[in-house]
């Protein structure tokens, strides 16, 4: 997953993981907003908590491949280069994200286990719970912090794809390209 110094674009390894971990993030949020339109107990509401469940315990693994490949490789330039506020602004809000990555999958962990429910994934694979004394104050507070984590990562991705679509069809800059599969 490395890329070359003269490189105009990140690697195709780079890339898949981008793109996956994207389409992995809009299905564990449609996941659990989808759970409440069924009953709860019910088997469907069930099935939508476990996906949810197994998509975000599969984005915990994936960043840190993400992080792994990012430190190994270099990053293509974006050209024209960028004011040093925007790729400052740039670097914390991607950093924000990667931290939401970490966290949030840890925090839902977190709620399961103070809830003393553990964590069932699909085809019957259970996570051990965390060592926390059960309770639901405690569950409901880790709860209210990944949903606000949530809701700010939101903003974080909706701000990260406008900044690539501003870059690409207003700063006429190579930003968004640079990560598009099929231009290496």
């Amino acid at each position: 997953m490395t890329t070359h110094q003269n490189t105009r674009h990140f690697s195709p390894g780079s890339i898949t993981l981008h793109w996956l971990m994207a389409v992995l993030l809009v299905a564990a949020v449609a996941a659990i907003e989808f759970k409440d339109i069924y009953p709860k107990g019910s088997a469907e509401r069930e099935w939508l908590k476990t996906v949810h469940f197994m998509l975000g315990t599969s984005i915990f693994i994936l960043v840190w491949l993400r992080l792994l490949a990012r430190a190994l490789s270099t990053t293509p330039p974006i050209t024209p280069a960028l004011p040093a506020w925007q790729a400052t602004f740039s670097h914390w809000v991607q950093w924000a994200l990667y931290a939401l990555m970490v966290a949030l999958p840890v925090l839902g962990w977190l709620v399961l286990s103070a809830s003393g429910k553990p964590v069932t994934l699909l085809w019957g694979l259970h996570m051990p719970l965390l060592p926390l004394t059960a309770s639901r104050d405690t569950a409901l507070w880790f709860k209210e912090i990944h949903e606000t984590g949530a809701t700010v990562g939101y903003g974080l991705v909706a701000l990260h794809s406008a900044a690539a679509l501003v870059h690409h069809y207003f700063q006429h800059d190579n930003t968004l390209l640079r990560m598009l599969p099929g231009r290496g």
